[in-house]
């Protein structure tokens, strides 16, 4: 992989434009476009730090100094931009100060254009596009609201009492329907809004749970899972004109609730994920718990097991890659036995996530930090038994790993070393056939860890993130002239 150098960056800010020809960063209060080939600025704005008028009002009331600062927007994160953002076309970027409750909208081809929107005294904890590139979600702190506002028009819509604004809502895949997980009058409801029409409300119904966690709607739009907190493992599975399909509970001990739950990207399978080490596999027609994947501490002669050589990135010196160690014979991993009588207990499925055409399924425990697992499904054509296909043994716990979005055989992981990790089944061997490959590669430069990172949408390149910085790494193509 080639490397770009190290730029600035804050709050973790950095995003490709949805054609990957551009790159969007937050420096506090700036914001910077640069050409994803070349890495030149292309825009840059200073975005004006000055609080909306609710804002000013409220904090004028509570008597705070910050104002007397002669230049508060380089000094206090308060000030800083906290969301950005790229429409669907690319044509349009939002940067939001939440808490200054402002969101700037700017344009890519006209630097003079700018919008504008103020929160009330309601706040502002989110900003983010909707499908449509031309209406931005801005939801209110405290739960009060969520606001759609057009910038093709330039009117908003409000949607009261939504209950979350990073879990609570999804849009169906083509954008038409906007779903949201609201509480009215102590009860859980959901809501269907036609997001051609205005977000005009299509459907409004009760949810069987007591206190939702949060959601998670079919890749085909049929159906919306939703499901209870920590403290109940029930699943409830209804259609989004409010039509009950199923309860799903583990018998006989259910034991704690829900972390996560995920739809197989083709929506015919559910996998549900808990505080138990377990992973149950709902069909999308029966509604039957048809397999169950628990936390493997034995791996048997039949699984590959790639495992970072020690030491590596110190040998090296952080230059070059290096291949994993493949190791032969049944392996015994050692787990962090969870004690559930202190706070947030090291126990449970940590992420999991399908590849792109729904073959693999990435499961990462937290029991088991330092390991990813991958589970291998089949095809319709074959007979139906998930089995372990191969597990990633690191030297430290894995942050962060992420499926390329456009070849299903592509793995990027970090561990908040000097380093990032590539698994692939893609490599071609000398007989001719696909194979495993498992690489180190070390970032060249110094003193930089990677914390997080991110596919570009064409699968080509990747951004590393670091505390206050970061850079980018793209595949070498090799020519054979």
């Amino acid at each position: 992989m080639d490397f770009t150098e190290l730029y600035r960056q804050s709050s973790s800010l950095v995003a490709f434009s949805p054609g990957a020809h551009f790159i969007l960063t937050a420096v506090q209060d700036r914001v910077i476009v640069r050409r994803a080939d070349t890495f030149q600025i292309t825009r840059t704005w200073l975005v004006d730090s000055s609080p909306s008028p609710a804002q000013a009002l409220l904090t004028n009331k509570t008597g705070s100094k910050q104002k007397s600062h002669p230049n508060p927007s380089a000094s206090q994160p308060d000030f800083w931009i906290t969301h950005i953002g790229w429409s669907c076309d690319s044509e349009y970027i939002l940067a939001a100060c939440a808490k200054q409750g402002v969101v700037h909208l700017l344009k890519l081809r006209e630097e003079e254009w700018y919008g504008r929107i103020d929160s009330g005294a309601e706040g502002l904890v989110k900003a983010e596009w909707a499908p449509d590139g031309r209406t931005v979600l801005c939801f209110s702190d405290w739960g009060l609201r969520v606001s759609l506002w057009s910038i093709s028009t330039g009117t908003a819509t409000y949607i009261q009492f939504p209950i979350y604004p990073d879990r609570g809502y999804a849009f169906r895949s083509d954008g038409r329907y906007f779903i949201l997980a609201e509480r009215h009058k102590s009860k859980d409801t959901l809501g269907v809004y036609d997001a051609s029409q205005a977000y005009k409300l299509v459907r409004h119904f009760s949810l069987p749970t007591s206190s939702v966690a949060s959601l998670a709607l079919s890749p085909t739009g049929n159906y919306i899972a939703v499901w209870e907190g920590p403290l109940e493992y029930k699943l409830h599975v209804s259609t989004l004109a409010g039509d009950h399909q199923t309860t799903f509970s583990p018998s006989p001990d259910p034991g704690f609730g829900i972390r996560i739950a995920a739809w197989h990207p083709a929506g015919i399978f559910l996998a549900v994920g808990g505080w138990d080490d377990r992973v149950h596999i709902l069909d999308s027609i029966s509604w039957s718990d048809v397999a169950i994947l628990e936390m493997p501490t034995r791996l048997p002669t039949g699984v590959t097991v790639w495992r970072e050589p020690a030491k590596w990135i110190e040998t090296t010196e952080g230059r070059g890659f290096l291949s994993y160690d493949r190791l032969a014979g049944p392996q015994v991993l050692s787990a962090i036995r969870a004690d559930p009588t202190k706070p947030n207990p090291k126990s449970g499925v940590s992420q999991m996530d399908w590849n792109i055409t729904g073959s693999l399924l990435l499961l990462r425990f937290d029991n088991v930090a330092n390991a990813a697992f991958l589970f291998d499904f089949p095809s319709s054509r074959e007979k139906f038994m998930p089995k372990l296909r191969t597990v990633l043994l690191h030297s430290q716990p894995v942050l962060h790993a992420r499926w390329n979005p456009v070849r299903k055989g592509s793995l990027a992981l970090c561990c908040g070393t000097q380093s990032i990790y590539i698994w692939s089944d893609e490599w071609q061997g000398e007989s001719g056939d696909d194979e495993e490959m498992a690489e180190c590669i070390g970032v060249p430069a110094k003193k930089f860890e990677t914390r997080d990172l991110s596919w570009a949408p064409d699968g080509k390149g990747l951004i590393l993130l670091g505390k206050d910085q970061f850079c980018c790494a793209f595949e070498v193509i090799e020519s054979d002239g």
